[in-house]
């Protein structure tokens, strides 16, 4: 089963969303309208759309993929979504 973890900044709840690594699908993250992006001080690349958090889940929830848990750390929230 694929998952996908998508999080953002509870501050900035209307975007941008974080999407994933950069080992995620690309078509996906083409159809989430997220970009690949480095940021500085980061080791690693993440994909990022502008949109708020809702719009990123509704768009998945159309791609056949649930919300399987969802946390609070800090000042983030992340939802884990998966897809049969």
């Amino acid at each position: 089963m694929p998952y996908i973890i998508i999080s953002t900044q509870i501050r900035i709840e209307n975007g941008p969303t974080l999407c994933g690594d950069e080992n995620q699908d690309t078509d996906l993250m083409l159809q989430l309208g997220a970009a690949l992006k480095e940021e500085a001080g980061q080791s690693f690349k993440h994909y990022q759309s502008p949109d708020p958090p809702r719009i990123v889940l509704d768009r998945l929830e159309v791609l056949g993929y649930k919300v399987v848990a969802t946390s609070g750390c800090g000042q983030t929230i992340i939802w884990t979504l998966r897809k049969d």
